[in-house]
Parts: C-alpha cells; sequence; structure tokens
C-alpha cells in the first residue's frame, strides 16, 4: 500500500480504493497470543516480594508451585522482563589461624555446630534494637531469632534453654567474643551440658561465615526494607521471616531446598547422627541447673 501511494502520489483513501482493499487493513497489528502472561504476572509478584532472589531461586520457587517450567525459560522471561538484582562486590576473606573458624572446625552433621552473633537495629523512634540469631551450620536453620532492645548473658541462656529443649544439646557453639558470650554463668551453664564453645579470633568475623551469611541475608531480605515502628512489630515480623526462611526459601548450598526439608532429609537418613530433641523439660537436669549456677529457668522451661 505504501508503495502504491509512493507511486501513485495519492492518499492512502485513493490507494485503497485503487487496488479495491479495506482501509482498515492498514492499521491492523497481528498479536501472538501471550502464552506466559500468567507466568510473567507471578514472576513479578514473587519478584516484588522477594527483590533479593535471582531467576535462579525464582524458577525453583515456580516449580514448588507447580508451574512446568524450565529454568532457561524462566531466564529468558526474566530478561524480558527486565528483572534482575545488582550485583554486589564481594570482598575476599582471609582463612584466618583460629582453630574455632568455621573452615577449620566444620560441622559435619545436625545438631554439630550452631553459631550466633548479633544484628542491630533501630525502630522509627530511634531507639536500638538488638536481634541475636541462633543458626544450626550443617542445615542452615535458623532456630530463633531473639529481638529485644537489649540482650544480657542471662537473655542468652534462657534462649539457648528453649532452643536445648526444642533440637537438643549441640556438640558445639560459636561465638564472637562478646561480653554477652564468654560471660561466666553462659560459660559455666554451657560447661555442665557439655557444650564446648568455639570462640573465634577478635575482628575476624569471617571465621563465623554461617553466622555472617546468615545476618548478611536477614539484612539485605528484611531489616534494609522494613521500618519498624515498634519492637512488637519488629518480633512479629522478625518471625515471620524466620519461619519463611526456614520452610520457603530455597538455599543455593542445599542444592535449593530448604533448611527444613535438608534438616527432615537428615533426621531421617541419619538418624544415629542426630541428637534427638527431649521430650519436655525434664529431660535435663534441672535442679543441678538451679543448684550449681543458681539460676532459676521455670517461666522459661515450663
Amino acid at each position: 500500500m505504501v508503495h502504491v501511494q509512493r507511486v501513485l502520489g495519492v492518499s492512502e483513501r485513493r490507494a485503497c480504493q485503487a487496488i479495491g482493499q479495506a482501509r482498515s487493513s492498514q492499521r491492523y497489528e497481528a498479536r501472538k497470543p501471550d502464552k506466559d502472561g500468567p507466568l510473567r504476572k507471578r514472576m513479578r509478584e514473587l519478584a516484588r516480594r522477594h527483590p533479593r532472589y535471582g531467576y535462579r531461586r525464582v524458577w525453583v520457587l515456580l516449580r514448588r508451585e507447580g508451574w512446568p517450567v524450565n529454568r532457561k525459560r524462566v531466564q529468558r522471561l526474566w530478561r524480558e522482563e527486565g528483572l534482575r538484582v545488582p550485583q554486589q562486590q564481594r570482598k575476599r576473606r582471609r582463612l584466618g589461624s583460629s582453630e574455632n573458624s568455621c573452615t577449620r572446625r566444620r560441622a559435619q552433621r545436625k545438631n554439630h555446630v550452631w553459631s550466633y552473633d548479633f544484628v542491630m537495629d533501630e525502630t522509627s523512634d530511634g531507639r536500638r534494637l538488638k536481634m541475636l540469631p541462633v543458626v544450626d551450620e550443617y542445615t542452615r536453620e535458623a532456630h530463633a531469632i531473639l529481638v529485644e532492645r537489649s540482650i544480657t548473658s542471662g537473655d542468652v541462656i534462657k534462649l539457648l534453654a528453649e532452643l536445648f529443649c526444642e533440637h537438643g544439646e549441640p556438640e558445639y557453639i560459636r561465638s564472637d567474643n562478646g561480653p554477652e558470650f564468654i560471660a561466666s554463668a553462659v560459660k559455666d551453664w554451657l560447661a555442665v551440658l557439655g557444650v564446648d564453645t568455639l570462640y573465634i579470633e577478635p575482628g575476624s568475623p569471617w571465621e563465623n561465615a554461617y553466622s555472617e551469611s546468615f545476618n548478611s541475608r536477614f539484612e539485605d531480605e528484611l531489616l534494609n526494607r522494613e521500618m519498624f515502628s515498634s519492637l512488637t512489630e519488629a518480633k512479629v515480623l522478625v518471625e515471620q521471616y524466620r519461619l519463611a526462611y526456614n520452610h520457603e526459601r530455597p538455599h543455593s548450598a542445599l542444592d535449593y531446598r530448604t533448611p527444613a526439608e535438608f534438616g527432615a532429609e537428615q533426621a531421617s537418613g541419619r538418624q544415629g547422627n542426630v541428637a534427638s530433641a527431649p521430650e519436655s523439660a525434664t529431660a535435663f537436669d534441672r535442679p543441678r541447673w538451679e543448684k550449681e549456677l543458681d539460676i532459676k529457668l521455670e517461666p522459661v522451661l515450663s
């Protein structure tokens, strides 16, 4: 049609009359059926919900939801939608010389090594929030994230007592040399239970890499995105994140299984290597705790 107009020097109307073609045919735009429309929509929803997830992790989530899609298709649609995670430069970390580092004393099974370290944040009124995640280094499960304005050595003992009752006692607990961790009450209490402490070298956070890795994801995926208005709101959102991390978030180090799935597989396949959790607090010698350490734990263990 454009050629006819150019040769005859006439308008589109005249050219259509000359060749007997409807003018509406000149404005028709062929459209292919968007069979990937629902999939694209769900990918955008997952990307908005998890802005730090890449296409591989989103692909795993889609497969879990029942989408019959392979990784290359998700990658293509991911690029077409302009979705991406900004690349961050990763600094090199030294191996370190401490015998208590995660590279030299590596977890070999569930409940072998736990680790914990503090994360700091604040509420919208500028008041401090102190958080203490406790992570099983082998299964990557976050057993708890304590959120308070301040945390003392007594709070650490109470938290560990609850976790020991629920999950059993680990063989080792790795931490830095913070005052809450090296306090005599904590060290003596762990010694009574036969739990060894692994203190990393001062100023060497890379030696506690599993805890540092979890804290980094924790900050990137929640703390840097949320402004907490109160301590209660922080506790609720942090607990929601912990549950989602354990039961929904695919972990690349676990072949994109969730920590809960991996932990369940280890528990069913390696019963001999997994310390089973006691049925109740009476499985621990509570009078021995209170007699030797003078710690009242009834409110915690009841």
